[in-house]
């Protein structure tokens, strides 16, 4: 029986716990012979990233110890964190960041106990002998960290040693078949990775040092991704330079494209370790990229890409091949991510790795729709949208859903239609969403991308409000219920939204941004010299950063905002929130503030995801004036007798 309910009070199916419980983080996927190796973000191990292995028989165990977290730290994000070769296993630990021999679940240190405490970091390994090769991240007392190539014995008889020097940033380390060249990236302050990246040669001896090194492609305005070297010694790489992000390759000096086309094979490397194509039998070639927004797998066989049909539209950022088996993870609006095996000749699809553990009723499910839409200065920006969705409810006559829009962090980053628990948590209790992919998010080529350069806290905010009021003018949801919600980056567009426009009901920012000009100073290296292409070069541009922040220009706010923050984040320090607390309450304004005890940038353990969402609800529940179904404890909310 179908019941009638004000939109935002329907009662979910999608509990707040399921949001943890339900399932693990997949990621990082690699091969070693018949062997599948992935890593499981268990948010009930407090964030935990274990090392799992399906064997040839398909028998599937943790391989790292217990409590052993495989999580690098290297720019922060971390990403590449293990590496496999003939089942000899080596993996940093997120605690030290030291790296460390896996054997039979005994982990045994093989790089030495820094000066500083965690001080050594490194990722991105590959085997060359009895030896790997990796980036190593060297933070100091009071000085910038430095980076660069080593190498080291993986017996652990001494220390590493620098091979690849001078640069900001390493990335990459790949080693010809034969063992004789090693290429790599590098990239150098201000640039991003997106923006600009070098791709180097060198010759390689056996015991890891390097001589004769060669640039071969990349600089200033063209991105490399992902080198690679086929089984006969070709060196492939990923570039931009034709405005996508497509595939080439070294032949007799000469560099050669394979299959130029609109669409995306590189990812933006916010983490190390990233692979989005392989090869198979023959050196050829199959790959992940992005097409108009949604990911396919395709084969390439010298200069023609054949599409290898799945059911699938979101494809992770790392794969193993075993023959002509594909192992990545993938999932789609109605399809929750999964480790697959995918045969690329027959195009068979074997489900190896669930990530959710639940079934849900399909017409539970909100199914996105690919949105494009006009904004500022006549272009056109993208989003998917979720009406409200459940099957055991409508609502009254007349009454429009409220909204929630979603801007993503990044912000050089993009969204997916992947099934994803946390939207359907919203829609399944009467909420509409729109997921925006404003200017300067991925997938869309260099031109799209570029267009956030100059224009943060501009360009992406006026693209959020213009989804929302296509979606309130289009009659779709409740003009005067629309909230905006983001994290990190997000966070920022979302703080923009609440200071600088008066569209929106509510906002609710997660580790936002409010300062640029400290994100600029106190942030990490990585991200240092980021705002210098994003808003302009510190402190030449000061005036438009402070133009530009939301915590210096708080007159500005006028609507409800919760503000969720962890109390170790190194990027956006809480500071930051509780300086935009102070002035939300000297005006007034009803808001409210929940920090997190032992969470950074991102929150990984389960109880802290779980109370962020609840309070979020609870405060949209009283901004909106609905009684949510769930029951939730409530968020001190000050000033609340002005909603």
């Amino acid at each position: 029986m179908t019941v009638t309910a004000p939109y935002g009070s329907w009662d979910s199916p999608i509990t707040i716990s399921m949001l943890t419980e339900a399932g693990v983080g997949l990621g990082g996927v690699s091969t070693d012979g018949g062997d599948v190796y992935w890593l499981e973000g268990r948010a009930l191990e407090g964030g935990r990233q274990a090392l799992v292995r399906r064997d040839g028989h398909g028998v599937v165990e943790d391989v790292t110890p217990e409590g052993f977290n495989s999580r690098s730290r290297v720019h922060e994000y971390g990403g590449g964190s293990y590496a496999v070769k003939d089942g000899v296993i080596v993996s940093c630990n997120f605690e030290d960041q030291r790296v460390y021999r896996i054997e039979e679940g005994t982990a045994t240190p093989i790089t030495p106990e820094p000066k500083l405490p965690a001080g050594d970091r490194f990722a991105d390994f590959a085997f060359h002998g009895d030896y790997i090769i990796c980036v190593r991240e060297r933070h100091r007392e009071d000085r910038e960290a430095v980076n660069a190539l080593v190498t080291f014995p993986l017996n652990g008889s001494a220390k590493p040693q620098v091979i690849a020097k001078g640069h900001d940033f390493y990335s990459s380390p790949r080693i010809s078949p034969d063992g004789t060249r090693l290429a790599w990236l590098s990239w150098d302050h201000p640039r991003m990775p997106w923006d600009g990246t070098e791709l180097w040669c060198a010759a390689l001896a056996a015991d890891g040092s390097t001589s004769e090194p060669e640039l071969i492609a990349g600089g200033p305005d063209e991105s490399i991704f992902q080198p690679e070297w086929s089984s006969s010694g070709i060196l492939h790489f990923v570039s931009d330079r034709t405005g996508w992000w497509n595939l080439f390759r070294l032949v007799d000096g000469h560099i050669e494209a394979l299959h130029l086309m609109e669409a995306e094979f590189g990812r933006p490397q916010w983490v190390l370790g990233m692979r989005r194509y392989g090869f198979v039998t023959g050196d050829r070639i199959v790959a992940a990229y992005t097409e108009d927004g949604l990911d396919r797998v395709g084969l390439i066989e010298g200069d023609t890409l054949r599409a290898v049909h799945t059911p699938f539209d979101v494809f992770g950022s790392s794969l193993g091949i075993c023959g002509d088996q594909l192992f990545i993870t993938a999932g789609s609006s109605s399809r929750p991510t999964a480790i697959v095996r995918i045969d690329v000749d027959t195009e068979a699809v074997k489900v190896v790795k669930e990530g959710l553990q639940i079934d849900l009723d399909p017409a539970l499910i909100s199914q996105p729709e690919a949105i494009e839409f006009g904004t500022t200065g006549g272009a056109v920006a993208h989003a998917f949208y979720y009406p409200p969705r459940n099957p055991d409810f409508v609502a009254p006559v007349g009454e429009k859903p409220p909204l929630l829009v979603l801007s993503h962090g990044g912000p050089t980053a993009a969204t997916t239609s992947e099934l994803d628990l946390g939207c359907q948590f919203w829609t399944s209790r009467g909420f509409a969403v729109v997921d925006v992919n404003y200017r300067g998010s991925t997938g869309y080529g260099r031109e799209f991308r570029n267009a956030l350069r100059g224009e943060w806290g501009v360009a992406d905010l006026d693209d959020c409000i213009s989804a929302a009021l296509f979606l309130a003018d289009g009659d779709h949801v409740d003009g005067e219920r629309m909230a905006i919600r983001g994290g990190s980056a997000g966070g920022y567009t979302t703080l923009c939204a609440l200071a600088f426009a008066d569209v929106f009901a509510a906002g609710a920012s997660y580790f936002g941004v409010g300062d640029l000009a400290s994100l600029a100073i106190d942030t990490h290296k990585f991200e240092s010299r980021y705002l210098d292409s994003m808003i302009g070069p510190y402190p030449e541009a000061a005036d438009l950063y402070e133009e530009r922040s939301p915590l210096r220009n708080l007159d500005g706010f006028s609507c409800p905002v919760i503000l969720l923050q962890g109390l170790d984040d190194r990027v956006v320090p809480p500071a930051q929130a509780e300086e935009i607390v102070t002035a939300l309450d000297a005006k007034g304004i009803p808001h409210a503030y929940v920090a997190f005890e032992g969470e950074g940038h991102g929150f990984r353990k389960a109880e802290s995801i779980e109370r962020a969402r609840e309070a979020e609800l609870y405060f949209y529940s009283r901004a909106f004036g609905f009684d949510p179904a769930d029951g939730l404890d409530p968020v001190d909310i000050a000033h609340e007798e002005a909603l």
